[in-house]
């Protein structure tokens, strides 16, 4: 755990104008950024945070091209905790994200997550549903005949066993990111329409921030949370990120005949979707997709992918039809797929990355914008420990992911 080494002026700031001097400069206007603006404002009122987001109209922003799902299933006791938070954070957004009376709808559907593998990787399952347990978790282990009771549209006969977690779900990633935006506005941050091209960095303090309309802003912290976007930002102040963009498909598609309604769906193969509206909304992540920031779609990958594998789980939807594809890009963090929080003590005291989500950014957005304002105002973690996905295991080259779930 780091300390505090610049103490944060409680000036309030106001306006949307780009200011000359910040306390808090966050590189990225998407759902990590809104969160760590909304949780500086909340614990210290008059911190003054300025959030620049390059692209305001959010074309190429992966939290609106993200299926939004949120789930406690994982191994990592940091990514249960951070779930459990950023579940009840979500349920209560309309409440949280009011402006003036008026709330902030998220469409919260509490529709549950299945994960499942096959006899010779039940174990680890076990052993990540004992560790749910442990966290305080709603999880329900099944043999396959209680998959088959509780899902019986689905084949099972080549299962080992399943998780059930019956409270998690999934929400509107547009309500969430527009939702915020209002809040941490109304709260008195300025977002800035514009892109940092440079740092000011002496020694291994980060001064300032250049922009490309021509403006500095000075800030006493800067948080990189540009997502996919987070290595080049990095490379900016002398921090290298093992965070590449990932392209993914998702495709809404309907089932053709009569299902019941599904949970969130995974596999050990990628294969993850869940029911949205009269169809469902999915696809299948193929990781050895080239890196790049590539948003073309390939109309072609329903059928190649999703399709034999959603139809081999759910034979109902052997007459599925997909209606719409897009294309958004992972943050992958190629060294563990765990997000990257932190800052690079003795290197970059005062720049803290926050990114390398891999697929999880939407759902831990709220708890880790908490862990970078608690890190930021008070020195250190005051609610998770979330030490272990520090940068310092990107510099020895120690991994710590996930095990047995994706």
């Amino acid at each position: 755990m780091y300390t505090l080494l610049y103490n944060i002026t409680t000036t309030p700031g106001a306006g949307m104008e780009v200011p000359q001097q910040s306390d808090v400069v966050i590189v990225g206007g998407g759902v990590v950024g809104l969160s760590v603006a909304y949780f500086l404002k909340t614990l210290s009122p008059g911190v003054r945070a300025t959030v620049v987001e390059r692209e305001p109209g959010y074309e190429h922003c992966s939290t609106l091209r993200a299926s939004g799902g949120c789930r406690v299933q994982f191994s990592c006791p940091e990514n249960i905790q951070m779930s459990l938070f950023s579940i009840d954070f979500i349920r209560r957004f309309p409440q949280l994200m009011a402006v003036e009376g008026r709330e902030a709808p998220i469409d919260w559907v509490e529709g549950g997550y299945l994960f499942i593998v096959p006899p010779e990787h039940i174990g680890l399952l076990e052993a990540n549903h004992a560790e749910q347990i442990r966290q305080g978790c709603v999880a329900d282990l099944l043999d396959p005949a209680g998959l088959e009771a509780r899902f019986p549209s689905m084949r099972v006969d080549d299962l080992g066993a399943g998780v059930h977690t019956p409270h998690d779900g999934w929400c509107d990633p547009y309500q969430m990111l527009h939702g915020l935006r209002r809040k941490v506005i109304a709260l008195g941050c300025q977002v800035v329409a514009d892109e940092v091209v440079a740092f000011e960095v002496s020694g291994s303090v980060v001064r300032s921030a250049e922009l490309r309309a021509g403006g500095r802003v000075a800030a006493s912290h800067f948080v990189n949370a540009a997502g996919a976007w987070a290595a080049e930002v990095g490379a900016m102040a002398g921090m290298p990120l093992p965070i590449s963009p990932l392209r993914r498909f998702e495709h809404y598609f309907t089932c053709g005949n009569p299902i019941e309604r599904l949970p969130y769906v995974k596999d050990l193969a990628r294969m993850a979707f869940r029911s949205e509206g009269v169809g469902f909304s999915g696809g299948v992540v193929d990781g050895s997709e080239p890196r790049g920031f590539n948003f073309e779609v390939d109309h072609g990958y329903f059928e190649r992918a999703v399709w034999p594998a959603v139809a081999n789980r759910f034979p109902a939807f052997e007459a599925a039809k997909c209606h719409r594809t897009w294309a958004g890009l992972y943050e992958q963090c190629e060294l563990d797929g765990n997000p990257i929080i932190g800052n690079w003590p003795g290197v970059l005291e005062n720049f803290h990355v926050c990114a390398g989500f891999s697929g999880h950014g939407m759902m831990h957005a709220p708890a880790a914008g908490r862990a970078i304002a608690e890190r930021v105002i008070y020195g250190g973690d005051r609610s998770i420990d979330l030490s272990r996905l520090e940068y310092e295991r990107v510099v020895e080259n120690q991994a710590y992911g996930e095990r047995g779930i994706l």
